[in-house]
């Protein structure tokens, strides 16, 4: 479980991400869409083509959530 703080930077990608998409799919629309560095205390937000469903990315100590 992880906590959000209130210091957390949260992204949101506003273009649709395919679902089947793993961390390092995710890990590398951060970097070259977002053009931000998936390693940064943040979390990025990603949706489905029907927007009813979301996946999270965010990274802490341990490895990628």
């Amino acid at each position: 479980m992880f906590r959000l703080d209130s210091g957390l930077k949260v992204y949101l990608h506003r273009d649709a991400v395919d679902g089947s998409k793993s961390i390092n799919g995710l890990a590398a629309i951060v970097e070259q869409a977002l053009r931000l560095n998936p390693f940064a205390p943040a979390l990025y937000v990603f949706c489905n083509r029907r927007r009813d469903r979301i996946k999270l990315l965010l990274r802490d100590r341990t490895g990628f959530w």
